[in-house]
């Protein structure tokens, strides 16, 4: 890292020994990040009727979980009914004490299993996804290398996707300046992930073999999905290029649970593709067509 100021952004900036936090970064999350967790204030959750409780909020990371959980419901599992509770993260919700208590690291999504005894908290939509398909052997093979690829390929969303989310969607579309140099970093990442899925899916059907599971489920919402709409950066990355993702992606989207799951909790986007809570099947019969 250099330590030159006239080769710095801004100019003259050098890095301090220690860091510590300016009052504000500007940028459209600047007034709510913060170096320390914790709640800082008090707020309940609500609680519906549903064995499910789910807070959350129709990014990428919240339409994983809703997408499963609308796959479960269609394939016949009754049990997996569930409230979806909208959580603004641009209006800082999830610093509420009550989505702390389930999630200690103040991120979307949070799901609580009221059927156990005592509740179960769940945090990290990968963990989510685990839960929820062991819990109703769907979607997760039992055979043990599909299995094993089931994994790789969830584990690879995350660890890989915040690429996406924290680098080139960020610097721009939600930093207050441009920076040459970390769009290009950020862009350069993210295409060499979108060819290791092309590369991939030009000799599979799905992610996991021949089988649709928690993987794609986790994928999809990320790639390319979120370039095309959260992001915006479809044309920028040439997405079109990328054939066998697309065929995935238009094959996934497709679906019908898919096309619910992706809407649930959604507060921005086209309208009559946004339902910003979800307590009942027939909550989707309010959206246009």
């Amino acid at each position: 890292m250099t330590n030159d100021p006239i080769e710095s952004l801004p100019a003259g900036y050098v890095p301090p020994s220690v860091w510590t936090p300016k009052s504000s970064y500007g940028g459209q999350f600047g007034s709510i990040n913060s170096p320390v967790s914790g709640a800082r204030f008090d707020r309940e959750l609500p609680v519906g009727k549903h064995p499910f409780q789910l807070y959350s909020q129709g990014t990428p990371n919240g339409q994983k979980v809703t997408i499963l959980l609308e796959e479960l419901l269609e394939a016949g599992h009754a049990a997996a009914e569930y409230d979806a509770w909208l959580i603004n993260v641009f209006e800082g919700d999830q610093f509420g004490s009550g989505f702390v208590d389930i999630n200690p690291n103040s991120k979307i999504p949070a799901l609580v299993d009221l059927t156990t005894e005592p509740k179960t908290r769940v945090f990290e939509s990968g963990s989510i996804l685990i839960y929820l398909a062991e819990r109703f052997g769907a979607f997760l093979p039992t055979e043990h290398r599909k299995r094993t690829e089931t994994f790789n390929w969830l584990m690879w969303q995350m660890g890989a996707a915040p690429f996406v989310g924290g680098g080139l969607g960020h610097f721009i579309k939600y930093a207050p300046v441009r920076i040459e140099y970390a769009i290009d970093r950020y862009a350069m990442e993210t295409k060499r992930q979108l060819h290791v899925l092309d590369t991939h899916l030009a000799m599979h059907e799905f992610l996991a073999g021949d089988e649709y599971t928690i993987a794609d489920m986790a994928v999809w919402p990320w790639y390319p999905d979120s370039l095309y709409g959260v992001y915006g950066t479809a044309d920028f990355l040439a997405v079109e290029q990328y054939t066998h993702l697309l065929r995935w992606h238009k094959a996934i989207a497709a679906r019908p649970a898919v096309g619910r799951g992706r809407v649930v909790n959604r507060i921005n986007g086209e309208p009559g593709k946004m339902l910003r809570e979800r307590h009942d099947a027939n909550d989707f019969l309010s959206l246009t067509k």
